[in-house]
């Protein structure tokens, strides 16, 4: 009687765990595909870029929404010349999408400026005109053709979109593990040890609010080509930021190539850097 016992409470308790786990499969699932449901819908209230499908990489398309087959900004350093000219792009990048100004050594930047030595370390010498040598170039994400920071991130959470190449964060997968920070060449990265939400003044309350431990990073404005509009940096530039389709002939950035010289950040690492700049 007694191992008849034990053997029911045994079985009992089996059950109870199965049907534990049954319940915990389903909603997390539930879960899951509300997530990706709300991503692909651009629901506002999902902390992510609006209209992103972590599944395919692909985004709703409102009907006058911008389209390319692969995306590319051509950045013309000669028209920056003075500092204002620098902070007039940063700040409409980062209004846009509330980058938070966190004080001391966590920074969190979308676009940024370097001196030439720390941009382009391949193409250095100590022979260049002064406005080139000692100057200040902006900086974002490069959204590589072989992006490596896709390759080293374990849950996906970083993944090249099939439709224009654009190379996207989904802060719903991020587990902050920043293997992504880690691959990327470029320091286009930056992880959130505080919540941001904290240090951001001007909320624009149509871009989602990121969380304490993700990365984020620029998105080519993922959210406002769905929209029809041009990156919020590329329409602060006034005219110096071109935006457009690499594989289109006709479009500005591939006439700005062919009539200018231009370089990438460092080349030699086979990334294949999806921005250029006019020298």
């Amino acid at each position: 009687m007694l191992d008849l016992s034990h053997r029911a409470e045994g079985e009992q308790l089996m059950k109870s765990r199965r049907d534990f786990l049954k319940i915990a499969g389903l909603s997390a699932f539930a879960l899951g595909t509300a997530s990706a449901l709300s991503l692909v819908t651009g629901n506002k209230a999902v902390a992510a870029p609006t209209g992103v499908s972590p599944v395919k990489g692909t985004y709703t398309h409102e009907p006058n929404a911008l389209h390319a087959k692969r995306w590319a900004m051509v950045i013309d350093t000669r028209r920056f010349t003075k500092p204002e000219d620098f902070q007039r792009v940063i700040q409409a990048c980062n209004l846009a999408h509330n980058v938070p100004s966190i004080p001391g050594n966590q920074e969190i930047k979308w676009i940024w400026t370097d001196k030439y030595a720390h941009v382009f370390p391949d193409d250095l010498n100590d022979y260049l005109p002064a406005r080139i040598l000692h100057g200040d170039f902006l900086l974002l994400c490069n959204h590589c053709d072989n992006p490596p920071c896709v390759r080293v991130c374990p849950t996906g959470a970083t993944f090249k979109r099939e439709s224009d190449g654009i190379v996207v964060m989904d802060p719903h997968r991020c587990i902050g593990c920043r293997f992504c920070m880690a691959g990327c060449p470029y320091g286009a990265r930056s992880f959130n040890f505080r919540d941001p939400q904290d240090y951001v003044k001007d909320v624009n309350p149509e871009y989602p609010m990121r969380t304490r431990g993700v990365v984020e990073k620029c998105t080519f404005c993922t959210e406002r080509l769905a929209e029809g509009k041009l990156p919020a940096c590329v329409e602060a530039s006034e005219g110096a930021i071109l935006f457009g389709d690499l594989n289109d002939p006709g479009s500005p950035v591939r006439k700005a190539l062919a009539q200018n010289y231009t370089i990438r950040r460092k080349p030699s690492l086979g990334t294949q850097p999806g921005v250029y700049y006019i020298i």
